[in-house]
C-alpha cells in the first residue's frame, strides 16, 4: 500500500476541476475605469495603453450601453478638463465633463452602476491631488475642495464616490457633506490604501496628470509598509467608508489579504495602468497568452480576498468569461 496521497485524483478533468475550485471570477466582479474628456468628439486611443481611449461625450454614450449589453455592473469616471486652475475649479463644476458623463450615462443606461473617481491632480496645473500653498501639498485646505467635488458628482447622479487623493480627513469630509445636503445612501469607496507607485506610469498621460514639481510620497503610502496601510483603512472606516480599495493590485495581494483578515466590508482592488500594459505589450510580443494570465491574475486578486476589481480589461474579460 502507498503511503502518499494521491491529490491528482482531484484534478482528472475539468469538470472535476470546476467541481472543486475554490476562486471563482465572474463578470459581476468587474467596475471599468473610464476617461472622459472634455470638448472631444468620437474617442482617441492612449498610446501607453492599447485599446484604452479618452472618451469625447458622443462615444461615450455608445460605450455605456456596450457596457450594459455584456453585463458589466458598472463604471468608474476619471475626467479630463478643457482647462485648468489652481483652484481646482472644474473638478466641482455643476457642468464638468465628469458631472455631465455621470448624467450621459444615467440617460443612456438608468441601472448602471456609477462611480467616480474624487481626487483634484487632473484640474489644476500642479497636477497634485491637494491644493498647493507655497509649493506644499496643504491637507486641511484640500478638504473643501475634494469634498465639494463629491458633492458635485452625487448631485449629478452617481451611486458611489471613490476619494483617491490620499488626504488626511477626506472621508469624514466627504460623508459629512454628502449627508448634510440630502445624499446619505450615495456610497463611498475609499481608496484607503493608495501606494507611491511606479506602475502608476501609464495613468500620467491616461489622466493628462503628471505632477508638474516634487512626487506624490508625500500622501500617496510608502511600498514597504503593511501595518500603515491597515492604519489607513481603519481611520477611513471610522470617518464613513462603505468599501475600502486596494491600489495597485499586483504587488500588494499580501496587503489585500491582510486587510480582507481585519475586515468585513466590501474589498476593490485596483488592476492599475502599468499592469495592463505590461500585459498587453507583452501579449503583442508574442511571448504570453493575454486571456491566460489576466484571469490567472484576477483570480489570485479574488484569491487574496477582494470582492471586485477595477481593470482596463473588463470588457475583453466580459466577453473570455461568456465563452465559458
Amino acid at each position: 500500500m502507498n503511503n502518499f496521497q494521491r491529490h491528482r485524483r482531484l484534478r482528472t478533468s475539468a469538470q472535476m476541476r470546476r467541481l472543486i475550485r475554490e476562486t471563482t471570477v465572474s463578470i459581476n466582479d468587474f467596475i471599468l475605469p473610464v476617461f472622459v474628456q472634455e470638448n472631444l468628439t468620437g474617442k482617441e486611443e492612449i498610446t501607453a495603453m492599447p485599446g484604452v481611449y479618452h472618451y469625447g461625450l458622443d462615444e461615450f454614450r455608445r460605450l455605456v450601453v456596450e457596457i450594459a449589453e455584456k453585463n458589466i455592473p458598472g463604471i468608474i469616471l476619471f475626467g479630463l478638463p478643457a482647462e485648468k486652475d489652481e483652484q481646482s475649479s472644474s473638478a466641482y463644476h455643476p457642468k464638468g465633463i465628469v458631472q455631465e458623463a455621470i448624467r450621459a450615462a444615467k440617460m443612456e443606461v438608468p441601472e448602471l452602476l456609477v462611480m467616480t473617481d474624487v481626487c483634484l491632480c487632473q484640474y489644476n496645473p500642479a497636477g497634485h491631488c491637494g491644493f498647493i500653498r507655497n509649493g506644499k501639498i496643504v491637507n486641511d485646505e484640500s478638504l473643501q475642495l475634494i469634498a465639494q467635488t463629491a458633492l458635485s458628482h452625487a448631485e449629478a447622479g452617481a451611486d458611489v464616490v471613490a476619494p483617491s487623493d490620499m488626504m488626511d480627513g477626506r472621508v469624514q469630509a466627504i460623508r459629512s457633506l454628502l449627508d448634510e445636503n440630502g445624499f446619505q445612501d450615495t456610497a463611498i469607496l475609499s481608496y484607503a490604501v493608495k501606494y507611491a507607485s511606479a506602475f502608476y506610469g501609464p495613468f500620467r498621460e491616461a489622466a493628462h496628470s503628471a505632477p508638474s514639481f516634487g512626487d506624490r510620497k508625500t500622501y500617496q503610502m510608502d511600498p514597504a509598509n503593511v501595518r500603515e496601510a491597515m492604519r489607513e483603512a481603519e481611520s477611513d472606516l471610522r470617518e464613513g467608508a462603505d468599501m475600502l480599495m486596494v491600489k495597485p493590485a499586483l504587488s500588494y495581494l499580501d496587503v489585500t489579504a491582510k486587510l480582507r483578515s481585519s475586515t468585513q466590508v466590501p474589498i476593490a482592488t485596483y488592476n492599475v495602468s502599468a499592469e495592463y500594459s505590461m500585459v498587453k505589450a507583452a501579449a503583442q510580443q508574442g511571448w504570453i497568452d493575454e486571456r491566460a494570465t489576466v484571469m490567472e491574475m484576477f483570480t489570485s486578486f479574488k484569491r487574496a480576498g477582494a470582492d471586485f476589481i477595477l481593470s482596463y480589461f473588463a470588457l475583453s474579460a466580459a466577453d473570455w468569461l461568456k465563452e465559458e
